[in-house]
């Protein structure tokens, strides 16, 4: 049976021309040199911008694509070995993805499915036979189970398995890249807010432009009937995330709120590359594959059983999941707006909004970039197994018998990766600046040193320069509440003493001198 030098599927290596192996090997090596010069040129690109975040995230990439390399490695090396160990024949009939073709047709449907089903996904089991015929024919399945007994996993079944795991490997390339250039093509648009905050500087700071808290626009558009009760509130922030998820008077709302608390009211900064970093800085861990997560796909290949449907509930998790922090999200903004409603202030230019974690779950941020991250890895999961059985098994498999079904699954792929990454995503990195801590670990270290330099000057200032008043009516002065204990301090200074019986308050902003002309985020 080796030596069957005629057939093309039973020719072992020692009887293929050397020709042809060379050019076989030749256009291997050749492909894989330029997969890896084009990933050098993409972390030297990196490297050269000071994108520290994105080149971290190449290099999880990387880490991730060798992981499954390794797995790929085992599977070939243990095909031999895996193919012969048998197990009882009635344990190999339990929890199938798809029922044996002897039980799904009756006996008069035989000749129909040896006739027009052959026709139809004939191409893909005749493909199947050929990779069975070649092992045997290489003696790979010389030892054969006993009566009885099965193998545990046939080699048509291993090469399957090995297809699965090149699908995983691109696919997840391919999604990260899409992640990433959806969420920044979001944030660029805000760019033309934070070169409108820098115009109209000057006319916020008009000492003659006063307006009570439900007047600003931040105020207006948050504050409505819609507003009063819990149902009605969190209805509106689901459909809100699908209509400009973020305002004009949102960003630059937050923007003040986080310049005035983390840094210093009067700073050059860039908040929108800040945002940007920080969209870089959350995707080096959205990229990762968690053992966790490779838990999950363990769990899914076992429940993934035909008449449970679980492929299909499954794929209205993610969907589902992303919805729900789409909607925490924007509940987060519209509570900020509230809030700011409650203090019944007249205030100059921008509000400022209370930066807090207790508007996250838990008053913890970081759950929710979990979440976005298990979203984005379930979701690629589900849309690389849907392509992976569609290239093995065919559209004629069990495993499209209802076109309906299928649409649907698909359709929810595609909308929660397009949601998540140019909706949910984006949002997160720009409202996850209002929690108590500011990220360092997205500046440069010599961005680093003129922040802690900066720290340093901003104490040494006497308390009457540089800083922000607020003053009561009728208030002869209290203490003030700082920023958190992560982030740079502003000078201490009198403040207001809130009194029950105060019925309004004036928030009056000091022309401030800056410490340094310098953009925080490009370094000295």
């Amino acid at each position: 049976m080796a030596g069957g030098g005629e057939g093309g599927d039973t020719r072992q290596l020692d009887l293929t021309p050397t020709w042809a192996v060379a050019a076989v090997c030749a256009i291997i090596v050749i492909i894989s040199i330029l997969l890896e010069k084009i990933i050098h040129k993409f972390a030297k690109m990196f490297e050269e911008r000071k994108q520290h975040a994105l080149l971290e995230a190449l290099e999880k990439i990387k880490a991730e694509l060798m992981v499954l390399g390794f797995i790929s490695l085992l599977l070939t090396f243990g095909q031999n070995y895996i193919s012969k160990m048998c197990i009882p024949s009635k344990y190999a009939k339990t929890m199938l993805p798809c029922v044996p073709p002897e039980e799904r047709h009756g006996a008069g449907h035989h000749t129909e499915e040896a006739g027009g089903g052959e026709a139809k996904d004939g191409g893909h089991r005749r493909r199947l036979l050929s990779y069975e015929r070649r092992f045997l024919a290489s003696g790979g399945g010389g030892q054969s189970c006993k009566p009885g007994y099965t193998p545990l996993i046939s080699v048509t079944g291993l090469h399957q398995l090995h297809i699965f795991i090149f699908f995983l490997a691109v696919f997840h390339v391919i999604y990260s890249a899409i992640t990433m250039t959806l969420g920044r093509a979001k944030i660029r648009g805000w760019k033309a807010w934070e070169a409108d905050h820098i115009v109209d500087q000057d006319a916020l700071n008009d000492p003659r432009r006063f307006r009570l808290t439900h007047e600003t626009s931040f105020v207006r558009d948050h504050n409505s009937i819609w507003t009063k009760t819990p149902v009605s509130f969190y209805l509106v922030c689901f459909f809100r995330q699908f209509f400009r998820s973020v305002r004009r008077a949102d960003y630059l709302t937050m923007r003040h709120g986080f310049v005035t608390v983390h840094l210093a009211p009067g700073s050059k900064f860039d908040f929108q590359k800040y945002i940007k970093r920080s969209l870089e800085d959350d995707f080096k861990v959205v990229v990762g594959i968690s053992p966790l997560l490779w838990g999950s796909v363990v769990l899914f290949l076992l429940v993934n059983v035909h008449g449970w449907h679980a492929a299909f509930w499954v794929s209205f998790l993610p969907l589902l999941v992303i919805l729900a922090v789409g909607t925490k999200l924007q509940g987060i903004i519209t509570r900020m707006a509230l809030d700011i409603s409650e203090r019944h202030a007249v205030v100059q230019g921008i509000p400022l909004v209370q930066v807090s974690d207790k508007y996250f779950w838990f008053a913890w941020p970081q759950l929710v970039l979990y979440l976005i991250h298990y979203v984005l890895f379930q979701n690629a999961f589900e849309l690389t197994y849907f392509w992976w059985t569609w290239y093995e098994f065919g559209w004629a498999s069990c495993f499209y018998e209802d076109d309906s079904l299928m649409i649907v699954r698909v359709a929810l792929g595609l909308g929660a990766q397009v949601v998540c990454s140019y909706v949910t995503l984006p949002l997160y990195a720009l409202v996850t600046q209002m929690g108590s801590t500011m990220k360092k670990s997205i500046f440069d270290e010599q961005t680093s040193k003129a922040l802690k330099q900066w720290h340093k000057n901003a104490l040494k200032k006497k308390p009457s320069k540089g800083r922000t008043e607020t003053q009561t009516l009728g208030a002869t002065g209290g203490p003030r509440d700082h920023s958190p204990e992560q982030s740079p301090r502003r000078p201490s200074g009198a403040g207001d003493t809130e009194m029950a019986e105060q019925s309004a308050t004036i928030v009056t902003a000091v022309d401030h001198e800056p410490y340094d002309n310098r953009d925080l985020l490009s370094g000295p």
